[in-house]
C-alpha cells in the first residue's frame, strides 16, 4: 500500500507546474494588431486663381530715326567755315549753320541780277508810257483816219509784252541768283544728331558733294515682327497698341513707352513675320535715360483683355483636360478652353471656378472618381475607423 505522502507529492507537483503555466500565460504580450493600410495616392493641390490679364505679345527690335537725311552741297566752291557743333554725336537745333560756302562769286551775281531787273522795270515803265502816249494819239485822231482799229504795233502793245518779258526774267535771274546765295549756307532741316561728317574747312566742294548725315530727333521708331498665329490676340491687328520697350542703359535694366501706329502690310519673304511700326516721340528728351537709335530693344505689345483667365502649367493639362480635387478627396477631370500657350503655360477662359483645388501631383494613371489623400492632412486615428467599421451594417 503506497503511504499518504507518495500520494499528495505527485499531486502537489502538478498542481505546481499547472499554476506556473497559467502564470506565465498572463504574463505574456498579446499580439499587437496592425492599422488598416491607406493605399490611397498622395497628391499636393492649389487653389485655382482666375484674374484679368492681356494676351500681351512679345517682339524686338532694334531703333531708328524716323527721319534721316543726307547733307549734300546745292552750288559749288570752297568750305570757309566749319560750325563747332557740326561733329559726329552732337545735337543741333533746325536752323543751325553747319557750314558755309565762299558767298562771293554768287553775291556778285545776285548785285549783278538786281541791277539788271532796275534796268528792266525802267525800261517797262517807259515803255508803258510810250504806250498810253500812242493810245491818246489814236483817241485824238482816230475820226480823220479810215481804219476803224488802230494797229497792235501802234499802240505799241509788242513793245511792251517784250519788256514785260525783259522785267520777268530779270526777276526770274533775281530769284535765282538769290536763292544760290542762301545755299552757301549749309544749315539743319530740323532738331537732329549728327550721324556723319564728310568734309572739313577748306575742302572744295561742288553740287552734289556730300557734307554728312543727321537724324531727326522729333521721333523715334522700331519695327517690330509678330508671327501671324500672333496677331489673334491684338486688337485691330495691334493700330494702336501701347509698346513697353526695354532694354540696358548704363548697366540698368530701362524701360519706355511707345505706341503702334502702322503696319507694314506685307509679310516677310524671309523671316515670315509681318512687321508693325512703333514710335516713340522725342527719344533723346530725357537725358537719364535717352532712347539712342541703333538700339537692340525687347518690346511687349499690350494685347486683348482677358476678364476670367485661368493660368495653369501645361504639363498638367492633357488633351484639354485637367485633374481637380474634390471636397470628398476625389478626383475628377475638368475639360479646359484654351485660349493660348505660352511659355510653358495653358491660359483658359473656361473650365475652372475660383477656389477650386487644383491636383498638382504627377499620377500615373488617373482615372475619375479616383479616391486620393491630401497632402500635409493626417489620416483618421484607428478609435475612429474601428468605430466607422461598427457603425456599418
Amino acid at each position: 500500500m503506497a503511504t499518504k505522502k507518495q500520494i499528495l507529492l505527485p499531486v502537489a507537483v502538478l498542481a505546481a507546474g499547472i499554476a506556473l503555466a497559467i502564470g506565465l500565460s498572463a504574463m505574456k504580450t498579446p499580439p499587437e494588431e496592425k492599422p488598416e493600410q491607406d493605399t490611397r495616392p498622395l497628391v499636393a493641390a492649389k487653389s485655382v486663381n482666375i484674374d484679368a490679364i492681356t494676351l500681351d505679345v512679345k517682339s524686338y527690335g532694334v531703333v531708328k530715326p524716323k527721319d534721316r537725311t543726307e547733307l549734300v552741297a546745292q552750288v559749288s566752291g570752297q568750305v570757309i567755315s566749319v560750325a563747332g557743333q557740326f561733329v559726329e554725336g552732337a545735337f543741333v537745333k533746325q536752323g543751325d549753320i553747319l557750314a558755309r560756302i565762299d558767298p562771293n562769286d554768287y553775291e556778285a551775281d545776285f548785285i549783278e541780277a538786281q541791277a539788271g531787273l532796275a534796268q528792266a522795270s525802267s525800261a517797262l515803265e517807259i515803255e508803258r508810257a510810250q504806250a498810253h502816249v500812242a493810245k491818246a494819239e489814236w483817241e485824238r485822231i482816230k475820226s480823220d483816219s479810215s481804219d476803224a482799229i488802230a494797229s497792235e504795233l501802234y499802240l505799241r502793245k509788242p513793245q511792251l509784252a517784250e519788256k514785260m518779258a525783259n522785267f520777268k526774267s530779270a526777276q526770274a535771274r533775281v530769284k535765282r541768283t538769290k536763292r544760290n546765295l542762301e545755299r552757301t549756307y549749309i544749315k539743319a532741316p530740323y532738331d537732329a544728331i549728327i550721324n556723319e561728317r564728310t568734309i572739313s574747312l577748306g575742302s572744295v566742294v561742288s553740287a552734289g558733294s556730300k557734307f554728312g548725315e543727321l537724324s531727326a530727333t522729333a521721333v523715334a521708331e522700331v519695327r517690330l515682327p509678330v508671327a501671324d498665329k500672333e496677331l489673334q490676340y491684338l486688337n485691330n491687328g495691334g493700330i494702336g497698341a501701347l509698346v513697353t520697350l526695354s532694354a540696358e542703359f548704363a548697366g540698368k535694366q530701362t524701360t519706355w513707352q511707345a505706341k503702334v501706329v502702322r503696319s507694314e502690310g506685307i509679310v516677310d519673304q524671309t523671316s515670315r513675320m509681318s512687321y508693325l511700326v512703333a514710335q516713340l516721340p522725342t527719344p533723346y528728351a530725357d537725358n537719364t535715360k535717352p532712347l539712342r537709335f541703333g538700339s537692340y530693344i525687347n518690346a511687349t505689345i499690350e494685347g486683348r483683355a482677358l476678364d476670367n483667365a485661368i493660368i495653369v502649367p501645361h504639363h498638367l493639362v492633357k488633351n484639354n483636360k485637367i485633374a481637380i480635387l474634390n471636397d470628398n478627396q476625389t478626383l475628377s477631370f475638368k475639360t479646359l478652353n484654351i485660349v493660348r500657350e505660352q511659355n510653358g503655360m495653358v491660359i483658359a477662359d473656361q473650365g475652372l471656378n475660383s477656389g477650386e483645388q487644383l491636383i498638382i501631383s504627377a499620377l500615373e494613371y488617373p482615372t475619375e472618381g479616383m479616391a486620393v489623400k491630401l497632402e500635409g492632412i493626417e489620416p483618421k486615428s484607428d478609435v475612429t475607423q474601428l468605430a466607422l467599421k461598427e457603425d456599418t451594417p
